[in-house]
């Protein structure tokens, strides 16, 4: 009897360890669900991306809120895109909290993002508080702003993440990146006399060459729906600013068109979601041509380019075959600059004469480059957004593994193109997808060495030299301990 049970136990012990063994060779189905919610504010709301006060004319394409949920075992993330320049805490905060409680998504596994288009309305920061007080003192009531957008705002990103979470099914993720060298530059220019210029017009021939160099990668992921051929949704991650269409009509911009070639491609059904990679000294202007700043044909071509590099890219795509979610997350306090009172005093004096332009020639000055009062208005606004300020903000990293391969990285801010290299390169994941703009936005990131160069991009950043790199160093951690946590 004794022979009986012992080779009973043996028997159970092997049926154990085969059903382990067989749970690690197939991990849990992957699961996807997306949703998108529509935030275009009323034609007449103020425009976000510029140093003067301008208002909606209409709709070239209507902006949304965007939200992929992935589920594999007891593992969910939510990622939410949304066409505005740029996020609050105080707006991401509320409405991760709202979308957790309503999903029960951890909180750190939500990752609520811009896609820093400049043709979504201006509702936060110094300028919009300035606007919208000198409208409720001159009028008794701003016009502009009739509604509450930041409440909708937190509601509808609280509503795209549920319904992408109730649609949730079986799918399989492809992965992978894609390149495209022509389409990016980096902005600012080593100049004869040695300073640093932004954009300092076409066939300039005291420009001696970039500054900084771009990220020519395109980050992938596509979602197919499970047994079917055909792709559901995707994400694309390109480091370029999303300031090419310009005009008074509210746009996502360039990743609209993105969106259209990828619908061409692949069905109207299809679900395309975009992010900005690290693009803080990044943008679409070629100076060797003399062009339009501006151009809704340019804007086209750009977007219908990218979708093509996706279109190409997916026979080189890797699928997803070995799932093993996991988020790391950590707040690390970036310290900010303090302005003198002799600054701040400065600035109140001079702030009302330098808004006081026509909207049309700021608009000329301000596509040129640092030509007229353009940079004195960034650096007056800086001041008067520090004035009340802490002396550090509290900034988020998340770091998202989707297998031992892929990692998504979210930054706060408009990070500077050799910090995101700096990161990819040290990152120990083969396909690294670094995203900007994330759950904040702390103005530029700039690195160490652009601070001692000057130019726009640091006369508008708000925090200290080395801020940059400490986000740097905080996601190369984490992405350090995603990868360990597989071993």
């Amino acid at each position: 009897m004794k022979y009986v049970t012992k080779s009973l136990g043996l028997l159970l012990c092997l049926i154990v360890t085969l059903a382990i063994s067989c749970k690690d060779q197939h991990p849990e189905k992957l699961k996807g669900g997306v949703a998108l919610m529509n935030i275009t504010p009323p034609v007449g709301a103020r425009l976000a991306g510029h140093f003067y006060e301008a208002f909606s004319t209409g709709v070239h394409d209507s902006i949304w809120a965007k939200a992929i949920v992935l589920e594999q075992g007891n593992q969910k993330f939510a990622f939410v895109f949304c066409d505005l320049i740029g996020i609050t805490r105080d707006i991401s905060t509320q409405a991760r909290k709202l979308a957790s409680t309503a999903t029960e998504i951890p909180l750190q596994n939500i990752l609520v993002a811009a896609t820093h288009s400049h043709t979504g309305p201006l509702f936060y920061g110094f300028q919009h508080t300035y606007f919208h007080n000198k409208a409720i003192a001159d009028d008794g009531v701003d016009e502009h702003e009739k509604a509450d957008y930041p409440d909708f705002l937190i509601h509808q990103i609280e509503k795209a993440v549920v319904k992408a979470n109730e649609s949730v099914m079986p799918i399989s993720i492809e992965a992978g990146v894609g390149r495209e060298d022509g389409l990016s530059f980096n902005r600012r220019y080593y100049m004869k006399n040695g300073t640093v210029l932004f954009n300092p017009g076409p066939l300039n021939p005291d420009i001696v060459g970039p500054a900084g160099p771009i990220d020519p990668e395109v980050g992938i992921l596509l979602l197919r729906n499970a047994g079917s051929k055909d792709y559901m949704g995707g994400l694309t991650v390109f480091a370029m600013h999303a300031d090419c269409i310009g005009g008074t009509k509210m746009s996502a911009d360039y990743p609209y068109y993105l969106e259209q070639t990828l619908k061409k491609k692949f069905g109207q059904q299809f679900f395309s979601a975009f992010s900005l990679g690290p693009a803080g000294d990044i943008n679409d202007v070629d100076i060797k041509k003399d062009q339009p700043i501006y151009s809704d044909s340019n804007t086209q071509k750009i977007g219908s380019t990218l979708g093509q590099v996706v279109i190409q890219a997916v026979p080189e795509l890797k699928r997803i075959t070995q799932p093993s979610f996991a988020s790391f997350s950590s707040k690390i306090l970036v310290p900010l600059q303090v302005p003198s009172r002799a600054q701040i005093d400065s600035a109140d004096v001079l702030i009302n004469n330098l808004y006081k332009v026509s909207q049309t020639g700021a608009y000329i000055r301000n596509a040129g480059g640092e030509s007229g009062d353009f940079l004195k208005r960034v650096e007056m606004s800086k001041y008067l957004a520090l004035k009340d300020q802490k002396p550090a903000v509290d900034a988020e990293v998340q770091v998202f593994r989707i297998d031992s391969r892929t990692a998504i990285v979210g930054l706060p801010g408009e990070i500077f193109s050799e910090l995101g290299l700096d990161l990819k390169k040290r990152s120990p994941f083969e396909n690294t997808i670094v995203m900007t703009v994330c759950n904040d936005r702390i103005s530029y990131i700039p690195t160490i060495k652009a601070f001692k160069e000057g130019s726009y991009e640091v006369t508008n950043s708000i925090i200290k030299p080395g801020g940059g790199e400490m986000l740097v160093e905080t996601a190369v951690k984490l992405l350090k301990e995603a990868k360990d946590g597989l071993k």
